[in-house]
């Protein structure tokens, strides 16, 4: 009763901010709902742990995590160091004077070794270390200013999935061999056939240039969010609608749900209240990947719709050689990778109660 309580709490909470960014409304009740939402989301995780006893298991989960994260620094720091070239090599005509003076106060003087050991001693801290090409700015404010627009963008877009691939997975399968089945998976084969970088021009070209409708770029208001939101979750929704129908399919004979048309319940309380709940946990394991598959295609979309965000400059650090900041990008997206499937196993003993994580 309590875990149903703190959900709908969140949810609401949840939905309330959405509400507010897309209305562009500010003011002290903003931030009570942001606050709220982020509370209430660290109680309901709280209380997910311990009331089904996953303490056990979320601590496993937690020294993993660590783990993974470690060693993802340690190959990306590697790998940079070993490539050819330096960060300051494409810069024209620098004094050899300056050049050491530039190296000596990076560390990029020293051996492989220290370099390393001073990487790791910074992280611990949780000082990324200052950009190269962004004179005089921290990689930490470089994420910090421009992180809130990627999760934004990538949530809005895993949210349009969600709200457009369950439904629509669950009619094509409680509608299975009629038209609604096959012009639903039509949408949904279209949907993962065509890419990113396709459908983004495309949209542009269509309600921008010819039915003028939508602006073609940048991220200042609601109405620019739309084109690179949909851009963005249309292959996930694909994807979801595809798995939603094939784990319909699979509950839809099952016997719970003869005995459920056997007590006289609508087709409609029978699809969404019993065959489509039970049919969520495949949904649920792909939502790791998904976000996976977000993360890696906010930065092509990013760069369509000029979106101010980390794509952006994952990107130019890449090409500038930029190494604190690469470093800094590459870990933020690897934690949120790990972050995200840590939530979906969470999930699946609040979906399925027989799926116990105790132990």
């Amino acid at each position: 009763m309590h875990l149903k309580k703190i959900f709908y709490f969140v949810l609401s909470m949840g939905l309330l901010m959405i509400f507010f960014d897309l209305s562009e409304f500010e003011g002290p009740i903003v931030d009570f709902a942001n606050f709220s939402f982020a509370f209430g989301i660290i109680a309901l995780f709280i209380y997910q742990v311990f009331a089904k006893k996953m303490s056990y298991y979320f601590l496993k989960r937690l020294m993993g995590a660590s783990f993974v994260l470690f060693i993802i620094a340690t190959t990306t720091f590697l790998m940079l160091r070993l490539m050819p070239g330096g960060p300051f090599d494409s810069d024209k005509a620098l004094p050899p004077e300056v050049l050491a003076n530039i190296e000596a106060k990076y560390h990029l003087d020293k051996p492989m070794i220290e370099q390393y050991v001073f990487y790791l001693g910074d992280l611990v801290k949780g000082d990324l270390g200052e950009s190269y090409k962004y004179i005089g700015r921290s990689v930490t404010d470089i994420i910090s200013e421009s992180i809130p627009n990627s999760i934004k963008l990538g949530l809005y877009s895993l949210l349009l999935a969600f709200l457009l691939g369950i439904p629509l997975g669950a009619l094509a399968g409680a509608k299975h061999n009629t038209v609604w089945d096959t012009s639903a998976m039509f949408m949904a084969i279209s949907g993962v056939a065509l890419p990113s970088f396709l459908v983004g021009p495309l949209l542009i070209l269509f309600f921008t240039f010819y039915l003028d409708l939508l602006p073609p770029a940048l991220w200042e208001s609601p109405v620019h969010y739309i084109m690179p939101v949909v851009t963005l979750g249309l292959r996930p929704a694909a994807i979801i609608a595809r798995l939603t129908r094939s784990s319909v399919l699979d509950t839809i004979h099952s016997d719970f749900v003869r005995t459920a048309k056997a007590k006289g319940l609508s087709a409609s309380v029978v699809l969404f209240k019993h065959v489509l709940k039970n049919s969520l946990i495949p949904v649920v394991t792909m939502s790791g990947p998904l976000v996976a598959n977000i993360l890696s295609g906010s930065f092509v979309v990013e760069l369509i719709f000029a979106v101010p965000g980390m794509g952006k400059h994952f990107v130019q650090s890449v090409t500038n050689r930029d190494y604190p900041l690469i470093l800094g990008v590459t870990l933020l997206y690897a934690a949120l990778l790990v972050l995200a499937n840590l939530i979906v196993d969470l999930l699946y003993a609040v979906i399925d109660p027989r799926i116990r994580l105790s132990n």
